[in-house]
C-alpha cells in the first residue's frame, strides 16, 4: 500500500516536473522578428503629439507603464507570477536609453524583446495594426519622454505561472500569438467606417469582447464580469450616440449604472469627438451577432 503511494507520488512528481520544464522552455524560446520596411521617426511637434495621442487614448499605455509612463506594478499574484509596466523613459531604470527603433518595433508590434524571447504581457496582438506612421509617431513620443528615474521589477512567470504555461492553460506569450500581419501605411483619421474599425482594433476591443464583437466570457478570473454585445444586435444599440458618449467619458450608462474598472473607458474616453463618433459607426456597420457568438 505504502510503496504504491510512493509510486504515485513519484510518477505525479515526474509529470509536473516535465510540465515544469515545458513551461520553461516555452517562456525561454527565441523568436525571429519579420521582416519589416525601416520606418522614419520624425521628430517635429505634430508627429510627437500624434504618438501622444496612440498612447495615452487609443493605445492606452498608461493603464501598465503608469500615467508618467515611468513604470508601474499591475499585478502580483503570488505563486502565479508578478505583472508590471516597465519604465518607458530614459531616467534611472528606463529601457528607452538602450532600445534601437528596430527594439521598439520588435517588442509594440511583435512582443519580441531584443534578446529575441517573448514578451510575457504585452498587447501586441493589438498593436501590429497598428499603421507604420502611428508605429513611428508612438515611438518619436516615448523616445521624447522626460527621464523619469524609477526601477520596477521585471514581469515574471513564477512556478505555478511556468506550470500553467507548460500545461497550456495560460496562453500569455505575447509573440507566440502575434500574427505578423502586412503592415498598413497609413490610415487616414476621419469620421468613417474604415477610421472606425482601425480604431477598434488597435484599441483592442476584441481582447474582451471577442473578435465578432459579441461579448461572452472574458478570459481570466471567474469572476470577470462578461463583456457586452457590441454588434447592432446587442443591448448597445438600444443606446444614442449621446448615450454612447457618455459612457465612454464618465463610464455612466443610459440606465445610470456605472461601468466597472475592467471596461478602460478614462483612457479611451480621452478619444476625440470624432474618433468616437467613427467607432460608434464602425459598430453599426458590423454584422449582427448573437451574445457570445464569436
Amino acid at each position: 500500500m505504502i510503496r504504491g503511494v510512493v509510486l504515485v507520488i513519484a510518477v505525479l512528481a515526474l509529470l509536473v516536473t516535465a510540465v515544469l520544464v515545458r513551461g520553461e522552455r516555452m517562456i525561454g524560446r527565441k523568436y525571429q522578428v519579420p521582416n519589416h520596411a525601416p520606418l522614419a521617426i520624425e521628430t517635429d511637434s505634430a508627429t510627437i503629439q500624434r504618438g501622444q495621442h496612440i498612447a495615452r487614448s487609443i493605445g492606452s499605455c498608461t493603464l501598465c507603464h503608469g500615467e508618467d509612463l515611468g513604470g508601474a506594478v499591475y499585478m502580483d499574484a503570488g505563486p502565479m507570477g508578478f505583472v508590471a509596466g516597465p519604465n518607458l523613459t530614459a531616467g534611472e531604470g528606463g529601457i528607452a536609453s538602450r532600445l534601437t527603433v528596430d527594439d521598439w518595433v520588435g517588442a509594440i508590434r511583435y512582443g519580441v524583446r531584443r534578446d529575441s524571447t517573448s514578451l510575457l504581457i504585452m498587447p501586441s496582438e493589438v498593436f501590429v495594426h497598428l499603421s507604420d506612421r502611428d508605429l513611428a509617431s508612438l515611438i518619436a513620443y516615448l523616445t521624447s519622454l522626460p527621464p523619469v528615474d524609477r526601477t520596477i521589477a521585471d514581469t515574471e512567470f513564477r512556478w505555478l505561472g511556468k506550470l500553467l504555461t507548460g500545461a497550456g492553460r495560460l496562453n500569455l506569450l505575447v509573440a507566440s500569438k502575434t500574427e505578423p500581419l502586412l503592415s498598413v501605411p497609413h490610415i487616414e483619421p476621419g469620421v468613417t467606417v474604415e477610421y472606425g474599425r482601425y480604431l477598434v482594433e488597435t484599441a483592442g476591443c476584441a481582447g474582451c469582447h471577442g473578435y465578432g464583437l459579441s461579448g461572452g466570457r472574458v478570459a481570466g478570473p471567474p469572476d470577470l464580469p462578461p463583456a457586452s454585445n457590441l454588434t447592432p444586435a446587442g443591448q448597445v444599440f438600444t443606446w444614442t450616440e449621446k448615450d454612447f458618449f457618455r459612457s465612454m467619458r464618465e463610464g455612466i450608462r443610459p440606465d445610470g449604472s456605472v461601468m466597472d474598472d475592467f471596461m478602460p473607458w478614462r483612457t479611451l474616453g480621452r478619444m476625440t469627438d470624432d474618433e468616437l463618433r467613427a467607432i460608434w459607426l464602425y459598430l453599426g456597420a458590423v454584422p449582427a451577432k448573437t451574445f457570445g457568438h464569436k
